[in-house]
């Protein structure tokens, strides 16, 4: 039996998917907090981020740079909307969304918060080794969309 949970053990701790996984967790309850004084969570805070930027950016534009479906974005956008932080505007068959005063008002408090999350794990990773491991990342993501498209 306890070969048996050694071998488990090694195969978990060997395994990409449960090693991003668990670092996704514990980096999402680490933004979760770091977001908490903006009243809404960090996909939300970045989906405002970007729409702040682009002052006025399409639905499907927002999807695509965020990596989330279509009803995702929708539903944030409508948790934005409630809180007066961005508006949609039709446009033919696209839909854009703009930032409202209020929303371009809080992203000093998204940059701010951004910063303190980024802080949570400035001293465990170098600048470098940090670059290198979004580098590897986003290297594994295309492949892997590459691969299973």
């Amino acid at each position: 039996m306890e070969k048996r949970e050694e071998d488990q053990d090694c195969m978990m701790n060997s395994c990409l998917f449960f090693s991003s996984a668990k670092l996704a967790r514990l980096l999402g309850k680490i933004a979760d907090d770091a977001f908490q004084v903006l009243g809404f969570s960090p996909s939300h805070a970045l989906l405002l981020y970007v729409v702040n930027q682009r002052n006025g950016i399409c639905q499907k534009e927002i999807g695509e740079l965020l990596h989330l479906m279509p009803s995702t974005i929708t539903r944030f956008i409508e948790k934005l909307e409630a809180k007066e932080l961005v508006c949609r505007k039709n446009d033919g068959k696209n839909v854009f969304i703009y930032p409202t005063e209020k929303g371009l008002l809080m992203q000093p408090e998204i940059v701010k918060a951004w910063g303190s999350l980024h802080d949570s794990y400035a001293d465990v990773l170098t600048p470098e080794e940090c670059n290198q491991f979004i580098a590897i990342c986003n290297k594994l993501m295309e492949q892997l969309e590459r691969h299973n498209k």
